[in-house]
Formats: structure tokens, sequence, C-alpha cells
């Protein structure tokens, strides 16, 4: 089996609101899916992640297509090889990683579907029969805050999240709400991407920890130096989450061999394959380390890889990352489960087990040559 074509779309779509953060003002996502087709007339989907600018994700994509073109997918590894070495990928090891990530993702699809089954297998196996995932809060008055956890709570979610590290008191005002409408049992997420200073962080956590109960920290202070998460993590009794700072192997391996965190929330995103994802989240299992999967926001494709990836872990943590409950649509033919609800279970199709609606894809992809991508910073 050969790959015989590449074929790259950028995609935009919505979100049913926008997201704001202190480090993100977006109105949706626009990644770059990848289609790669064999001589044997099997298709495989990739997802890459945009980051910053989506034109230079379908370019790198695109700069790849000769190590990958005219390769059996089932050489996955060598494939990755040689794009960061003989390519020279390994120089721009953020953008790259990006990029590659949704090949490898193609080329997994492929793999699971030449041999008939679900990708999570040809990683071990399943550990567990499903994963949860977390409620994505937006930010607002307390009161609308208060009608978000409602319908959390009444879908079933037990992970509540919500980005701060922009207007302390007007967050606090918002955890107040949460913890009274959610009741003492389900847990709070906050995520500060890396805006507060070491005595903000410790003062915050401890104070909101005390009022609310907060489940885990993401990302309160900066990633490096390593010692400041080091420092903070001594001196709360909140868990501490890391982030930002997992852009490459390294950076990852170094996260978890400093002691800095007591979760990793990554995905193949950050460090280019599935199996590096695979390999690093096992490496962090040794150190006692937990893993939540990431997302940058994600169509259905990327989604699916990853949930493969958590079925198979053993130190998943509850309510990892999702932005399908947010998306306005999406470019599959049937909706994820976590569009409507926290759990997924096990997926019995091949590859990746999604089957992706062209129309749809064709869609969004010209409404990306029309209104270009939605931008990190402008809601």
């Amino acid at each position: 089996m050969k790959i015989v074509r590449l074929d790259t779309f950028p995609v935009s779509i919505p979100y049913r609101h926008a997201e704001r953060s202190a480090r993100v003002q977006r109105g949706g996502v626009s990644d770059v899916v990848i289609r790669l087709t064999t001589d044997m007339g099997l298709v495989g989907w990739g997802e890459s992640c945009s980051g910053a600018d989506t034109a230079s994700i379908e370019a790198a994509v695109r700069a790849m297509a000769p190590f990958v073109v005219g390769r059996d997918p089932w050489e996955s590894e060598a494939i990755a090889r040689e794009v960061y070495r003989t390519g020279l990928w390994d120089y721009r090891v953020t953008t790259g990683n990006f990029a590659f990530a949704g090949i490898d993702m193609a080329l997994w699809d492929l793999c699971g579907k030449d041999c008939g089954k679900p990708l999570y297998k040809l990683f071990g196996g399943a550990l567990r029969s499903r994963v949860s995932y977390f409620f994505y809060l937006a930010a607002g008055d307390p009161d609308d805050v208060v009608d978000q956890c409602r319908a959390g709570v009444e879908r079933g979610y037990d992970c509540f999240y919500l980005k701060v590290g922009v207007d302390a008191r007007a967050e606090e005002a918002m955890l107040s709400a949460i913890r009274a409408t959610i009741g003492p049992d389900r847990s709070i997420r906050v995520d500060a991407n890396e805006a507060w200073s070491l005595a903000q962080a410790s003062h915050l956590l401890s104070r909101w920890n005390d009022r609310y109960g907060i489940d885990c920290a993401e990302a309160p202070v900066k990633a490096f130096p390593l010692s400041l998460m080091a420092r903070l993590r001594q001196h709360v009794p909140v868990a501490l989450c890391a982030n930002e700072g997992l852009g490459s192997e390294s950076d990852v391996v170094r996260m978890i061999e400093s002691a800095s965190a007591d979760v990793l929330c990554f995905s193949s995103y950050w460090v280019g394959t599935l199996r590096r994802f695979h390999t690093l989240s096992h490496l962090a299992h040794l150190h006692g380390i937990g893993v939540c999967k990431h997302t940058h926001g994600e169509f259905g494709i990327a989604a699916a890889a990853g949930h493969h990836m958590l079925l198979g872990l053993p130190n998943v943590v509850d309510g990892s990352q999702q932005t399908a409950a947010m998306m306005a649509d999406d470019v599959l033919v049937e909706p994820l489960p976590i569009a409507q609800g926290p759990h997924w279970g096990l997926i019995d199709r091949p590859g990746l087990g999604i089957e992706v609606d062209e129309a749809k894809l064709r869609h969004y992809h010209e409404s990306y040559r029309r209104d270009g991508q939605f931008l990190p910073w402008a809601a």
C-alpha cells in the first residue's frame, strides 16, 4: 500500500459563542484538514492545528508532502524521522509539530482501516470503557454562569472549567456562583494561561481553594523557568497543571523531571505524533503525574484521535478538554458524543472511527477562503 496523494483543506467553523481568556479572543476554529489517498483506494483523515496562522501550517504540511507521498503508511516513524531531520523541521519544532500531527493522524487512520481495527487497539488496547470530558464555561456575569452550570449539571458533567487571569474580582464572583450551583462534589478547574505572578497565584489559589474548592489550576504562572511552578507547588493546596511550556518532546521531559506539575495538559499537536504523546504520557505515569488531553480548539477528526489515546493511557484524569460542545458545526457525518454530554465510550470502527462529510468540508473550506481564519486575538 502506497500513498499517492496528499490534499489540504483549511477550514473555518464558528463557535456558538466567543472564547475569551487571558491568552485568546476568538470566534471559532480554523484548522487544516488533511486527506491521504492510497493506491488501494483507502482514505485517511487528519487535522493540523493552526496555532497563530492557518496559512503557515498549510504551507508546512505541503512542504512535508515529498516525505509522505509514495510511502507506506505503516512506516509512520520513518516518515516522521525524515520530515524532522532531512526536512529540517526540527529547527522549527512548534510549527513542525502542529503541521505533522495532522499527517500522523491520517497515517494512523490508514493503518487502522488497512487492518480493520480501531486506533486504540494498535496502541495496546483500552484500559477504560469511557472517558469523561469537562464543561467549558464562558466567562460572564454570575447569573449567566449559573445558567450555564445548571445546564452542565443537567447534562451530567462533573468537571467545570473556567478561564481566569483577567479580572480576579469578577472571577471570584463567578467561582462563588459556580460552587453554589454545582454543589460540593463536582470539581472546579481554573486556567490562568500564565497570567499571574508567583505571589498572585499563591494568594488567589489559596483563597479560592479555601472558599470554593479548586480541583486543579492550569498554567497559573509562566512555565519557564521551571522553578516558578515548582515553588508554587510547594505553597498551595491545589493540584497544578502544566500546559504552556510543553511545546516539544524535550520540553515535556524537562517538565516531568522537574516535578513542577501534578498534571500535564498536552496532545499530539505539542509533540508531533500520537506515538510521542502516548510514550510521554507513559513516562509521566512512571513519575506519578496525570495526563489531561489538551485542545487548541478542534474539529471531530483531532478529537477522535485524542480520544483513542485516552482510552488506553493509565494516568488520564477526569475532565479532559473538548470544544465539541462549543462548535456550531463539524466536518463529520455524525456528531461526536461529547457534543452533547461529558462521556465518550469505545470506538468500534476501523482507524479513527469517524466519517468526514465532504460536502461540509467543502462548505467550511469555502468559508475559510472567503473570510479567512478565526484569528486568535479578534473574537
